[in-house]
């Protein structure tokens, strides 16, 4: 298929949208690892777990092929938000959408002033990914290892952000 327009739009959480932010998802974990209990919770019920509880969630839309990514921001606690179910359609990978998603979401939190800490957790097998982060300001922390370990079964990469406003 030859894409004409690689132009990405991102738009903010629309409860139409929760199909793609599941079947999105659930193809990336399950192709790299097994889909957990929290990951079916959160998936499953976006406006329950992530919007109703002050995060946000954001497509990537290309004109020619749709919806083609997805990536949340997830509350923790006062002022603790995890960056979390980031993931772009296999078939839609090489066109920019991770990181132009990435760089929304960094932008919408540092001009968030109940933002104070931004973290991520993933795994080392996820290469590409990791470069992204630390490409786009964060770094492997080994405060955020011993607050969030537990949370995800395939976590074994902490990571926080140290960008600009945060």
């Amino acid at each position: 298929m030859t894409i004409k327009n690689l132009e990405v739009e991102i738009i903010p959480w629309q409860p139409e949208l929760a199909e793609y932010f599941y079947s999105i998802n659930e193809q990336w974990v399950s192709d790299m690892f097994v889909m957990e209990e929290i990951d079916e919770q959160v998936l499953s019920q976006p406006q329950k777990y992530i919007i109703d509880k002050g995060g946000q969630i954001w497509f990537a839309r290309n004109l020619e092929l749709g919806i083609i990514g997805t990536c949340a921001v997830k509350k923790y606690d006062e002022g603790w938000y995890e960056l979390t179910k980031m993931g772009v359609l296999e078939t839609s990978r090489g066109l920019k959408a991770g990181e132009i998603l990435l760089k929304k979401v960094i932008e919408d939190c540092e001009n968030n002033p109940d933002v104070k800490t931004l973290f991520l957790l993933t795994n080392k097998i996820c290469e590409a990914a990791i470069h992204l982060y630390e490409k786009n300001g964060f770094v492997h922390d080994e405060m955020i290892k011993q607050k969030f370990s537990g949370i995800y079964k395939r976590s074994n990469v902490y990571m926080l952000y140290t960008g600009k406003k945060l």
